[in-house]
């Protein structure tokens, strides 16, 4: 007879293990089945490792890069195989305590292959070949994405790879291709480009990161180029041959010519795919919208009723902290509760250097709507701690309606960029006029105080810096 429960969650990633978690603090009887590594592509190798190599590469950068504030450093070694063990261990640690809270909070945790044999019953296929069938009440589908294989660049694991190999590196390659000047791209391209490489960008679209306002990007765009990258917009990767010396030549069409590019390794970069193949979507006959994502409603519940999709594999923005919040909402709406996807925004982090963030509306976007707006914009070249800190390239930019001045959205190119946007957020949650950021007291000095005096020179108010 099949093992009963209230909720089995398919996943133990950034959706997947929060909604377990949650579930176990309802008093649900919940089981979570995690294929491969509990955590998922965040803890593993996304979201947690590639931040780890982004701080150390910019503190070695910091380290040869002092002598103008009197701090001479000689003698700076790279060791790549430290460097990976210090990050693997945060992982390691990290991947424990999912384990962890799990079990701590009451939810069962399991390894193996998930399968949905039926709107309410699971099979899952254990490492050694077993296989058990469970029974529940609801299903939710947590199995996150994966990255996107280019037909004319197929993953070899060493010079030809993905995101995942790309943080696991033990070796800076001299010349590193990286293909889509997104995201991932960008991150782990200016990661190896602090560590020694030179670095070529391939973007096929007109502009990188795209989805951010352009000025935010092109910041970012001119601080890679400064140190030394090569950024070919409206590029297309063609396809690559090997050559003699082990070396990979790069065919690309860049502005109408065939142009060959010579490296140790291609990143291909081009983005994530829902996981929802093989696991009896298909066989129930769960929704797939225009995206290629599992459809959901704002309860996070597909077409078939007694079944849910949260994370990367119902659609985007491809994030962990909104697959996080969906994983507890879903919770929620299993135990009983009234919860649903009522947020305002979803912010946006991005750990290139300069970091990016966004929240709501840019203005380039805002624009676009029509919507009659104020702009306000406090340079980090004008900021006092910026300039302490040796970072003011950037700005903190704000968009509100003009007659009401409600605060439609933030866009944030600078230091600490990421830290930033949660009182960004918070604004937009609580449905903020520029007037409430603006006569709010700001420490000094700081760099959050920058969020203040954009929200006054959107005002016509700002001490700090040229009104309009």
């Amino acid at each position: 007879m099949a093992k009963s429960y209230d909720a089995i969650v398919i996943g133990g990633g950034p959706g997947g293990y929060p909604a377990a978690i949650r579930m176990g603090q309802l008093k649900q009887k919940v089981l979570c089945v995690e294929m491969a590594e509990w955590g998922g592509v965040c803890l593993n190798w996304g979201c947690i490792p590639s931040k780890a190599l982004i701080a150390a590469s910019h503190q070695y950068e910091q380290a040869q890069n002092s002598s103008n504030i009197g701090i001479k450093v000689t003698g700076v070694e790279l060791d790549v195989d430290q460097m990976q063990n210090w990050k693997d261990g945060i992982v390691k640690k990290l991947v424990g305590g999912v384990r962890s809270l799990l079990r701590a909070n009451g939810a069962e945790a399991i390894t193996g292959r998930a399968t949905i044999t039926g709107p309410n019953s699971v099979e899952v296929t254990t490492p050694d070949g077993k296989t058990e069938s469970y029974e529940a009440r609801a299903i939710v589908i947590a199995t996150g994405a994966t990255t996107i294989e280019i037909p004319t660049f197929k993953f070899d694991g060493k010079q030809i790879i993905g995101a995942k190999e790309a943080v696991s590196l033990r070796q800076v390659p001299k010349r590193l291709v990286v293909i889509g000047g997104g995201i991932i791209g960008l991150e782990l391209g200016g990661v190896y480009q602090k560590l020694g490489s030179q670095l070529t960008v391939l973007e096929a679209l007109p502009q990188v990161l795209t989805g951010v306002d352009p000025d935010v990007a092109a910041v970012v765009e001119k601080r890679y180029v400064k140190h030394g990258a090569k950024i070919h917009k409206n590029a297309r990767a063609l396809g690559f041959e090997r050559a003699a010396d082990g070396s990979i030549q790069v065919r690309a069409d860049i502005g109408g010519k065939t142009e060959t590019i010579e490296c140790d390794v291609v990143l291909v970069a081009v983005g994530m795919r829902p996981n929802w193949r093989g696991i009896g979507c298909e066989q129930l006959g769960i929704k797939i919208d225009e995206r290629g994502a599992i459809a959901t409603d704002k309860f996070g519940r597909t077409n078939v009723p007694s079944i849910y999709a949260i994370g990367d594999v119902s659609g985007g923005p491809l994030l962990a902290h909104k697959a996080s919040k969906e994983g507890e909402i879903v919770a929620e709406i299993i135990a009983g509760h009234k919860a649903e996807k009522d947020w305002v925004s979803i912010p946006g982090a991005i750990f290139t250097d300069p970091e990016v963030a966004t929240a709501g509306l840019g203005e380039a976007e805002a624009r676009a709507k029509g919507i009659d707006i104020l702009v306000g914009k406090m340079p980090f070249s004008a900021s006092g701690r910026a300039m302490a800190a040796r970072d003011t390239d950037g700005f903190i930019k704000v968009v509100a309606d003009k007659k009401s001045h409600l605060i439609l959205g933030w866009s944030v190119v600078g230091p600490s960029a990421t830290d930033l946007i949660s009182e960004a957020i918070l604004s937009l949650e609580m449905a903020a006029v520029l007037e409430d950021v603006a006569l709010t007291i700001h420490p000094h000095p700081t760099l959050g105080e920058a969020m203040m005096i954009a929200a006054q020179h959107a005002l016509g108010q700002a001490i700090d810096v040229l009104n309009k």
